[in-house]
């Protein structure tokens, strides 16, 4: 194989690619990104086992066609390193791979294609086609609830709810819950219901924009395959059972306060200085027109913080972890927040004043 190709045109397929390779393998071919170059252009693949991503791009000239795999974060940063505009020679040489740009050249260890794995290429039973704005805000909304190494893998991930005219995304890791729901031109029957492991969700974030061009997915019994212009993107499913989240969103608190959100997250961020580092408590203290904020350490360090709200109605104090109300108030679109409480045990429904298309609920704290 022998081919050129510009910097720009290599770097930003091979960035998105070798954030799929982990850096610790199994495998030693894992570390690696396929190049395969054609006449109609140059592939590049990279894939853990759980996620694969395909990324094309054009080369300025082709030689000769081929393949080989070399180390993706090798390759990545001799790149990186290279000025702008410069142009790679990429050949192969006695089983090497050798670049050439300027006067600099790289000689890089390759492996046999061969051992590349290749997720198999299960036929699709649905297709269909999103917005990619539309699905990036989901992910986006819902995301970091996901939970990281919990031993339920299931919640290790985002659910993924497909339905006649309704894309949902959920997420817990037990302790909160995030749902986002939107509207889209889509007929599925009957629903589906995915659960993408939270590195497919991460990755394939990274492939969307606020765009309304379409994200095209195909649904497999084990797979999810989503195509964006240059770039194929596959995950494995997670085998399990979510949750039923309806049945976590609590109903019927009469407690119901609106408040500015960048105010309310800032006085949650001061007071959290001076919180427990392991539990993160701070206090809630509700009442006519004014919503206290407390937090106190081992140390016998105190914060308080009062804010302005509106609310009418008795008075209540309730525990949270800061670290779940501040990550809820950070994607939130809106300029102010509606909270609902019901009592000191009872969880907290976050959302838009007067609903909205994500919601989000926040287990309390025994403080």
């Amino acid at each position: 194989m022998k081919f050129s190709i510009s910097r720009e045109a290599l770097l930003r397929p091979l960035a998105l690619v070798a954030g799929v390779v982990e850096r610790r393998q199994t495998l030693p071919v894992l570390s690696n990104v396929l190049l395969d170059v054609r006449e109609e252009g140059l592939s590049l693949t990279g894939t853990d086992l759980e996620v694969e991503l395909i990324g094309r791009t054009m080369p300025s000239q082709v030689e000769e066609q081929g393949a080989a795999t070399v180390p993706a974060r090798k390759l990545m940063d001799i790149c990186k390193s290279l000025p702008d505009q410069s142009e790679i020679t990429f050949a192969l040489e006695e089983g090497r791979a050798v670049l050439r740009s300027g006067r600099s050249r790289f000689t890089l260890s390759t492996l046999p294609v061969a051992e590349f794995p290749n997720i198999e290429d299960t036929q699709g039973s649905i297709e269909l086609s999103l917005p990619r704005g539309t699905l990036k805000h989901l992910i986006d909304a819902t995301s970091f609830a996901m939970a990281q190494q919990d031993v339920r893998y299931y919640l290790n991930g985002m659910l993924l709810e497909l339905r006649s005219n309704l894309v949902r995304t959920v997420a817990t890791d037990g302790h909160r819950l995030a749902v986002c729901s939107r509207s889209a031109d889509i007929e599925v029957e009957p629903a589906q219901k995915l659960i993408i492991p939270r590195k497919g969700v991460l990755e394939l974030v990274r492939l969307l924009d606020d765009s309304d061009e379409p994200v095209s997915l195909t649904l497999g019994a084990s797979h999810v395959r989503a195509h964006t212009g240059d770039f194929t993107f596959t995950s494995k499913l997670v085998d399990g059972k979510f949750p039923d989240y309806e049945r976590v969103v609590p109903r019927g608190g009469d407690k119901v306060f609106i408040a500015e959100r960048a105010q309310l997250r800032q006085v949650l961020s001061r007071t959290s200085i001076l919180s427990n580092e392991k539990y993160r408590g701070v206090r809630l203290q509700l009442e006519e027109g004014n919503l206290q904020v407390m937090a106190n350490n081992p140390e016998q360090e105190e914060a308080e913080e009062n804010v302005e709200i509106e609310y009418t109605g008795a008075s209540l104090e309730i525990g949270f972890n800061v670290s779940y109300l501040i990550d809820v108030l950070n994607v939130l679109d809106e300029d102010r927040v509606q909270m609902t409480l019901a009592d000191p045990n009872s969880s907290a429904l976050l959302e838009e004043p007067g609903g909205g298309d994500a919601m989000y609920v926040v287990m309390p704290m025994r403080l």
